[in-house]
């Protein structure tokens, strides 16, 4: 009886293996580094903060780098592989959106932000230059030589 329940555990255990060998069935042998990484690159570590994909060294990353020279093997685009990967885990790991509207909108607002900051500067400096020049009074004049005469005779002793 205890070696029957053991070779049922043996076969159990040989049937859920073969979906994972299934894996390495595909030649990846023809993928290089760059081809992954032109697609690593695009993408970005799903545990750390805004590092690439193809820099990063976590194990997810690494990970996520062997799925994508399984799919580049498989015959996938570079924008299927990416398109997979927004499907699966959201636009956060492209960094930019992929809907066109979108995209241009957060890749131009800093450029309309950053101009409106120089034009506001711009203008203050133009108008601080053209300021008139404050016109002193006599007797403002002649209390700022007395404080004037006051300084000289103190720094001469």
């Amino acid at each position: 009886m205890r070696k029957t329940i053991m070779l049922v555990m043996l076969v159990v255990a040989v049937i859920l293996a073969i979906p994972a060998s299934a894996q390495d069935d595909i030649d990846t042998s023809g993928i290089t580094d760059d081809e992954v990484n032109a697609v690593a690159e695009q993408l970005y570590c799903p545990v750390c903060e805004n590092i690439p994909l193809d820099v990063c060294e976590t194990a997810a990353c690494q990970d996520w780098r062997y799925e994508i020279r399984l799919q580049l093997a498989e015959g996938l685009s570079e924008q299927a592989i990416i398109d997979d990967f927004v499907d699966r885990f959201g636009e956060r790991v492209v960094g930019t959106p992929q809907d066109p509207v979108l995209r241009n909108l957060s890749l131009i607002t800093p450029w309309v932000i950053a101009l409106l900051v120089a034009a506001g500067g711009l203008l203050a400096i133009f108008s601080w230059r053209r300021r008139p020049e404050v016109i002193v009074s006599e007797g403002e004049e002649a209390q700022r030589s007395e404080f004037h005469d006051m300084l000289e005779r103190d720094l001469t002793g």
